[in-house]
């Protein structure tokens, strides 16, 4: 058990787009709280958090690693998430059962759009979070500029509690805005913080950036506002009180700077987890649903309270075994004891309790509420899942992910890599949920589907590496898929008389269009018995069946309602089967009607590029049918293009972009939303 109390824990995650410099300031916390004894060094392949070798080798995170440290005489869970948008569930679950975050920006890049997508996941999960102003050391870092594009481009407010003194090759240090104090970083490494007088130069910008904190924090809480109003000198301790209330509460956002390969700013940054960021006792209470009844139950981060835990994260461990990461809500459980896993109705027991560090594991017998701990040997047990009190059910909301959006045919290269090849995509796909595996039936081909090519291109390596399977690999395919235009109905009817018993199935659907993300919806909306409830679910199942292929080119179909409005059943030749099939066929024969159309996923894409190619990266990705968003200014005479372009144009386009720009330049693209695919390309498609 956690020899912390709850008020003293925090449970944070790094967050950030990719290169920001999460792990590097993951890795300086680990030094400065004493976790480690040398500085970790991405480029180098020797941090502690990137233990995978793939992660060592490409110098990026590609799973969230979970650590604890200790600082000021509080336990910080610390949680560093991939930047990479092809990763992007490691940092949806992990925001799910986090308390707090830990924002990194380039000083250079400012906001990007990685960046975009993390903080509105940390929206969505309402994720109180502070921002760090990352390698203010580089040419080009511009603090303020920073701060304007997170007003402007993330909605949010946020509020400078620190200045920098000096910037690019002349950052030295930083002024603390609450205290009133400077620091600036000695020696080779930076590591060594002193206390000095704040720069003279400095001070009538020192007193107005204050002034302007200060005004922020009254605006936005009402035990400062009164003192403030009546001109009453607020001390450090009642701002940072006023501070810590307005970032718990989502109405600022503290923002401070640094450089962590540099170590300057750390330190001060493990202060401001402490100072701002929520205890698990002061986010509200989780809740859930008994699964018995249906209520709404809560539970808040007690001791007392029942046990209950949510699976955010499952890994094969090749020592340990199969690893089930847990976030402990509430009460306590010991190594051993039996708990129910209200997602699935059964009891399991905890055969191993692990407090993880990393790939590295530490064995305790007592897990509490606010611990962020693993499981082992625990079977039957998926992302997402509830464990909690056998006496007290509680079920959790679960984790959602984003649909795959590219797949490739994947093939065995001898007989004994068939054998392993279906043990190891398993095992991958219980780890990831975003990694889907599809047999073929048409071509008999194993097709496995992911976010993106690097994607599938890590999970391809780990399965050579790990599992020991050799394979042939396709070229990548996009997961397109197929919706309606407009409203129908439809009647499927299934009769067979044979020698004895016959089947008889008879259904009539409604189908109507839906907007964009909502996938596939089915009501039952019969009067009368007319199909009975028995039925129902048979009918649902066959159109399930249905949509996971589409009548023009064998894509799943989403975005459409499906409405049982009628039917008729026979009192002896009616079954489950017949029910299914006739559920099947009405709903083939509705989407034929129904004005098909093919989708395709468009992605968001931002190239950073010289100002002299600019006209060209334009032309180049209009002609991949490219419909461009706008062009911004990026420090050092660069240019940045953003423009939505369909995933099936993108294949490649990394080695064009280089060779247009001499190497200087880079593109990100992220999945933004399904499109309709021009006629002329469905053409091509469909044949």
């Amino acid at each position: 058990m956690s020899s912390y109390p709850i008020e003293k824990t925090r449970n944070i995650g790094v967050i950030a787009h990719i290169d920001a410099g999460k792990t590097t300031t993951t890795e300086r916390m680990l030094f400065y709280t004493g976790r480690t004894h040398q500085l970790g060094n991405v480029d180098e392949g020797t941090t502690v958090t990137d233990w995978m070798e793939q992660e060592r080798e490409r110098g990026i995170t590609i799973t969230s690693a979970a650590v604890t440290c200790y600082w000021r005489d509080y336990e910080i869970n610390i949680i560093d998430t991939p930047g990479h948008i092809d990763f992007t569930a490691e940092v949806q679950r992990a925001l799910r059962v986090l308390d707090g975050g830990v924002v990194v920006f380039d000083a250079v890049a400012g906001v990007e759009p990685q960046s975009e997508t993390v903080w509105r996941q940390a929206d969505r999960f309402r994720v109180p979070r502070i921002s760090f102003v990352n390698k203010m050391d580089r040419v080009g870092a511009d603090f303020w500029r920073t701060i304007g594009m997170i007003r402007d481009r993330l909605g949010a407010n946020p509020v400078a509690v620190q200045l920098p003194i000096g910037s690019e090759a002349s950052f030295s240090g930083i002024v603390d805005l609450i205290g009133m104090t400077a620091w600036t970083y000695v020696g080779e490494t930076g590591s060594k913080a002193e206390t000095t007088e704040i720069p003279a130069d400095m001070a009538e910008e020192v007193a107005r950036r204050r002034d302007e904190l200060v005004e922020a924090i009254a605006s936005h809480d009402d035990h400062i506002l009164g003192r403030y109003l009546e001109g009453e000198e607020l001390s450090a301790e009642e701002l940072m009180a006023g501070l810590r209330r307005c970032t718990i509460a989502g109405t600022l956002v503290p923002v401070l700077c640094g450089s962590s390969l540099r170590n300057k700013g750390v330190q001060r940054l493990l202060d401001a987890v402490v100072d701002y960021l929520p205890s698990p006792a002061e986010v509200p209470p989780v809740t859930g649903v008994n699964p018995d009844s249906d209520e709404p139950v809560e539970r808040r981060a007690t001791f007392d309270e029942p046990f209950s835990a949510l699976v955010f994260k499952i890994v094969a461990d090749p020592y340990a075994g199969r690893l089930a990461y847990l976030r402990v809500y509430s009460g306590r459980a010991k190594t051993g004891d039996t708990v129910l896993n209200a997602s699935r109705g059964r009891r399991q027991r905890l055969p191993r309790l692990l407090r993880m560090y990393a790939n590295r594991r530490e064995e305790v017998t007592e897990i509490v509420a606010s611990d962020i701990v693993a499981t082992v040997g625990v079977r039957d047990v998926a992302t997402g899942d509830t464990l909690c009190d056998v006496q007290h059910p509680v079920l959790l909301e679960s984790i959602s992910f984003p649909e795959p959006v590219i797949s490739v045919a994947i093939e065995p290269k001898t007989k004994a890599d068939q054998d392993k090849m279906g043990e190891a995509l398993f095992k991958l796909s219980e780890e990831d949920p975003t990694f889907r595996i599809h047999n073929d039936e048409t071509t008999g081909q194993t097709l496995i589907s992911g976010m993106g090519e690097l994607h599938l291109e890590v999970l391809i390596d780990r399965m050579r590496r790990e599992y020991g399977v050799s394979a042939h690999v396709g070229s990548p395919q996009v997961a397109y898929r197929e919706t309606i235009t407009r409203a129908v109905t439809a009647e499927g009817r299934f009769v067979r008389q044979t020698g004895g018993r016959g089947q008889y199935g008879h259904v009539e659907i409604e189908l109507e269009p839906l907007g964009k993300g909502t996938g596939l919806e089915f009501e039952d909306a019969t009067v009368g018995g007319s199909v009975p409830r028995e039925y129902i679910p048979s009918v649902k199942q066959g159109i399930e069946e249905a949509a996971s292929a589409g009548v023009m080119a064998g894509y799943p179909v989403t975005d459409v309602k499906v409405s049982l409005v009628d039917g008729s059943y026979h009192p002896v030749d009616s079954s489950e089967m017949a029910f299914r099939i006739a559920g099947s066929m009405a709903f083939r024969e509705a989407v034929a009607k129904a004005g098909p159309i093919l989708l395709e996923p468009v992605m968001k894409v931002e190239a950073v590029i010289p100002e002299t190619a600019v006209g060209d990266i334009i032309g180049s990705l209009q002609q991949r049918r490219a419909e461009i968003q706008g062009i911004g200014q990026r420090p050092g005479a660069a240019q940045s293009v953003e423009a939505l372009v369909p995933m099936s144009e993108l294949f490649g386009y990394t080695t064009e972009l280089r060779s247009l720009t001499q190497g200087r330049g880079t593109f990100t693209m992220e999945f933004h939303h399904y499109g309709a695919v021009p006629q002329e390309v469905v053409k091509r498609l469909v044949g």
